[in-house]
């Protein structure tokens, strides 16, 4: 059973190991399908999908110097097929918290990657989007709970600043007028 993200590969596509050589020509089909993808291990198909998406926001195939390609942590790419295949993961199997958890972790760092490249170079931020069908929605600002503990205490808060200024105001009239009271000396 190939992973939905692999529907795009041909069936009996070999693994990288054996699929430029010359013998599998002649081997039987059940050869053929246990060196295929169907039977590779959840890290080999990770590593064809990460190879798809990488190809297909590379600028060219000589690219490996550019944003997309190489970013400080995660590229966009990989990070994206490490949560699609948790995704599908979690599909499976709903109650697997861990890798919920990795998955929530490598949702937000993609967002913040996408935030950054979104500032830096917009163009190139809607051309990855684009390729690798994601869609970005940018965080919501930080709203407080407000509670009746909350409110009493911005209120006393606010009380305390209006009398700090009161005596402040007076303490500058004081100055003021000795100030004045010596400019007349």
């Amino acid at each position: 059973d190939i992973p939905s993200h692999l529907d795009d590969l041909p069936p009996a596509m070999l693994k990288k190991d054996y699929a430029n050589l010359p013998i599998m020509n002649s081997v039987d089909d059940v050869v053929k399908r246990m060196l295929s993808l169907e039977m590779a291990s959840q890290r080999e198909k990770m590593k064809v999908k990460i190879q798809q998406l990488v190809e297909k926001v590379r600028r060219s195939p000589n690219d490996n110097g550019s944003f997309e390609f190489l970013s400080p942590f995660f590229t966009v790419a990989i990070l994206t097929a490490r949560i699609r295949t948790l995704e599908e993961h979690l599909q499976r199997h709903p109650k697997d918290k861990s890798n919920r958890r990795c998955m929530l972790m490598e949702l937000d760092r993609r967002r913040k990657m996408l935030g950054y490249l979104r500032r830096v170079n917009y163009s190139t931020f809607e051309n990855t989007c684009k390729q690798l069908d994601i869609q970005y929605t940018p965080p919501q600002p930080y709203t407080r709970h407000i509670t009746k503990r909350w409110l009493v205490k911005k209120a006393l808060c606010i009380k305390v600043f209006q009398e700090k200024q009161k005596l402040k105001a007076a303490e500058r009239l004081k100055q003021r007028r000795q100030r004045q009271a010596r400019a007349r000396a």
